[in-house]
């Protein structure tokens, strides 16, 4: 997991902490009181479809009942939940709950408005009784704050995807929510992929609903080879996505659901730079065949991407893959391995005016019906 600048894990209210009672609202757990809706700090909109939300119910949650193995959260200080995995320590900043510093946060970066989305380790590692009521809380915590400031948060919504029946419930009770504008998945399952035959409800329901999937790593292949060097976020994350969108193409998922739209983090990952390869291999091995009805190729305009490639020239190579109407402005909030200013990266790569525009806002406003 990325880590993120700062330590205070103040709410805004300063008696709660999560390791005393909380005996306030959900509003106020959120962080919302004082702040008023803003505008951005610099013209143009801009819809950030990468930023990470932690709601302090969700990490309460965790703290009181259990964090799994891979997400061991030390609340021994009030102050300071930190994520502690052997001699790496990530002290959550306030920012992923404080919807006041958040926005003062936004209004920094020019960025006008976050599609709210939850990071490791969402919720599929837990019992599935237990994952929907995580899933839940979460949910319910993207939707206050999308009630409070409709202008500046909308979200995607968090599924028990350990139980297929579990989701399709929680995908109807979030049906019609103006909050929710897509659904968020993690890139494997933990020994199940994109592909398994038990999530294709799951996709039928969210293609009905006209709800995008928007993916982000979770438990990368190969952990133990990328340990040393951060290599499991550097190089993990990335590969990651690749593998799970090759699921969805070889696994005939975008062929069985035309209208499912998916958004890959980071760029795409390595699949921009590897899409020939699997082509080729889907050319002369069998292990390809029987599903993806297409060339890989053919499929790359299927996904979206977020701008989050460190480089202006791999993103002026994306933008020419995949064309301007398929990449969207995305931060990585409020990780270290994000963007502090994510608008720049856009302005340096050489598009028109109106193409800026396409990936600043407008991608993202079609895609999620803002």
């Amino acid at each position: 997991m990325d880590s993120c600048a700062g330590s205070s894990f103040i709410v805004q209210q300063r008696s709660a902490s999560l390791a005393g009672g909380l005996g306030t609202t959900l509003l106020s757990l959120l962080g919302i009181g004082r702040a008023a809706t803003r505008a951005a700090s610099q013209p143009g909109r801009a819809i950030d479809v990468h930023a990470h939300f932690f709601p302090t119910p969700f990490l309460k949650a965790l703290a009181e009942e259990g964090s799994p193995p891979h997400f061991p959260l030390d609340m021994s200080k009030p102050g300071a939940p930190t994520v502690v995995r052997g001699s790496f320590r990530l002290t959550l900043d306030a920012s992923y709950w404080d919807l006041e510093r958040r926005l003062k946060r936004m209004d920094e970066q020019g960025v006008t408005t976050h599609a709210l989305s939850l990071t490791a380790p969402m919720v599929h590692w837990a019992p599935a009784v237990r994952g929907a009521k995580l899933a839940r809380l979460y949910n319910d915590a993207v939707i206050e704050a999308h009630t409070a400031f409709p202008d500046r948060f909308v979200g995607c919504a968090a599924l028990p995807l350990q139980d297929t029946a579990l989701s399709l419930a929680e995908l109807d009770r979030i049906a019609g929510q103006r909050a929710i504008r897509g659904i968020y998945l993690p890139t494997n399952l933990g020994g199940r992929e994109l592909s398994d035959p038990g999530l294709l409800p799951i996709y039928k329901r969210c293609e009905a609903l006209g709800q995008p999937l928007l993916l982000h790593p979770v438990a990368v292949i190969g952990a133990e080879r990328l340990a040393p060097y951060y290599l499991n976020n550097l190089l993990g994350n990335p590969f990651d996505t690749s593998v799970a969108a090759a699921h969805f193409v070889f696994g005939g998922i975008l062929d069985r659901f035309p209208k499912l739209e998916i958004v890959l983090p980071h760029g795409g990952g390595a699949l921009p730079a590897l899409w020939g390869r699997l082509q080729h291999g889907q050319g002369v091995r069998p292990e390809t065949k029987g599903k993806a009805k297409h060339p890989f190729g053919e499929y790359l305009r299927r996904f979206h991407y977020d701008s989050i490639t460190h480089s202006p020239d791999l993103l002026r190579t994306l933008v020419a893959l995949v064309g301007p109407d398929r990449v969207m402005l995305g931060s990585d909030y409020c990780f270290d391995m994000g963007y502090e200013r994510p608008r720049e990266i856009i302005s340096r790569i050489g598009l028109g005016r109106a193409d800026q525009d396409k990936i600043l806002s407008g991608n993202a406003a079609r895609l999620l019906r803002l």
